[in-house]
């Protein structure tokens, strides 16, 4: 196979994919270095540290929110101390919207407090609340079947879990769905796999065309109770009470740190991870310990007085959980150096046990990410699986840049994902460690590389 590729301002150079594995197998020193100083070295723990000292400083960090104010300076000041370079921030605009005071009470057949968290974006209730009687439903088909039904009630989608990916549109679309049907609000069956009465937010979706109704999450616990109460003909009437407000949008930044490359600064590996979250738990997992390991990879690098070819730059990205906002108004910005950009990587699926890298590219691309990957066998971690990329990376990856995200053991990811359980405690320092040492050799290999990765 021959590997040709058009270098911005230099001759096309044409590799053969021989030539491209022997050069990747000289980095395994590099490999074997980075692995050492981030599992066993003097920078074993150190993203688990930081990320600590940062979400116990500063806590949740909502779009639009102080909290996320004072992160971005945080981490401004953290990278520049750090000694990175070119660090900065880059103004965009965010949605603004608090939760308030929230609360639901089952009020029939008998008293009950209904453990909920309003979802993104909702409206408020009115000052007393909406009180109404509830229709549980499994699925928007039997909704729309049982639509006569939902009028003048709330709705309940008590829909089983799948995977996140099938089952969000419950959360996203429910409103919608419910309000059509002519319902008062909607309480949507937490997106979760494992539940201890744990309520899970997230953002959802109004359309012009529909009423806007409020909207929360309910434990799975409750939303179970009152599918069996209501197949046994139990009339259920609930009291609703949000005080959700959305204000106009907020001024915000993305963070960006580089280390400038030696021979081809202009084009650019980007590592990234976001660091707003939700308003509850402290936002570690989610995506704390993405945006630490992306960090810490540029702090292996220069801890080892490394400097590749390609600039390594790391951007922490804002206003993620409302839809990659920030990210999409970089995008808008850079995308005229789309031919610079070599891949973009996001880690945001949680930062445990590492299973592998996720790419998507070019089948060209992907036989080196495999090679690259090799250089990760003192860690057992080669894998190279399909689908890489992210909600911040993804308007690069559709536009034929690759993009990579980091694989890892998601098993309990989604029982603490958007909730109050989402803290420092679900980390775990060595599986940190192992994350930023595949994180970080495959950013620097690829940013090292004399070739850009083929599109």
């Amino acid at each position: 196979m021959i590997f040709s590729q058009q270098g911005n301002g230099r001759k096309t150079t044409e590799q053969t994919f021989e030539e491209v594995k022997r050069e990747i197998a000289g980095y395994k020193d590099i490999a074997k270095a980075i692995i050492d100083l981030a599992v066993y070295g003097k920078a074993q723990n150190r993203s688990y540290e930081r990320l600590a000292l940062f979400v116990d400083t500063i806590g949740p960090r909502l779009s639009g929110s102080k909290n996320l104010d004072t992160a971005i300076k945080y981490m401004h000041n953290a990278l520049k101390e750090n000694g990175l370079e070119n660090v900065h921030l880059e103004p965009v605009k965010i949605p603004h919207w608090e939760r308030g005071e929230e609360s639901a009470m089952m009020v029939e057949p008998r008293c009950h407090n209904l453990a909920i968290l309003g979802l993104g974006n909702s409206i408020a209730t009115p000052p007393e609340g909406i009180t109404a009687e509830i229709l549980v439903v499994t699925s928007f088909d039997e909704l729309h079947a049982r639509a006569p039904e939902a009028k003048g009630k709330i709705v309940v989608y008590n829909e089983p879990y799948i995977s996140y990916g099938e089952t969000v549109q419950y959360r996203s679309q429910g409103a919608v769905e419910a309000a059509k049907a002519g319902a008062v609000a909607s309480l949507i069956r937490s997106i979760a796999s494992f539940s201890i009465n744990s309520p899970h937010t997230g953002w959802q979706y109004y359309r012009s065309d529909v009423p806007r109704i409020p909207t929360a999450c309910i434990s799975v616990e409750d939303a179970e109770m009152m599918a069996r109460m209501s197949s046994k003909g139990m009339k259920i009437v609930v009291n609703l009470k949000m005080e959700a407000k959305t204000y106009p949008d907020a001024s915000s930044f993305n963070t960006v740190g580089e280390i400038v490359g030696s021979k081809y600064p202009e084009q650019v590996v980007l590592v990234s991870g976001h660091l707003d979250s939700w308003d509850v738990g402290q936002g570690a997992m989610d995506d704390g310990g993405g945006a630490f390991i992306s960090w810490e990879a540029l702090s292996l690098i220069k801890n080892l007085g490394l400097r590749p070819k390609r600039t390594l730059r790391l951007v922490l990205w804002t206003g993620e959980e409302q839809g990659g906002v920030g990210a999409n108004q970089y995008y808008q910005l850079h995308k005229v150096n789309i031919s610079n950009f070599d891949i973009v990587m996001e880690s945001d699926e949680g930062t445990f046990m590492p299973t592998g890298l996720a790419f998507t590219g070019s089948d060209k691309a992907r036989s080196i990410m495999r090679e690259v990957m090799q250089l990760l066998q003192p860690i057992n971690v080669t894998a190279v699986y399909e689908n890489g990329g992210g909600t911040d990376v993804d308007y690069w990856v559709q536009d034929g840049v690759p993009g990579a995200s980091l694989l890892d053991d998601i098993t309990k990811y989604f029982w603490f994902h958007h909730s109050n359980g989402d803290t420092m405690t679900v980390q775990d320092p060595n599986q940190m460690n192992l994350c930023a040492a595949v994180w970080t050799v495959v950013s620097y290999v690829i940013a090292d590389m004399e070739e850009m990765l083929p599109r």
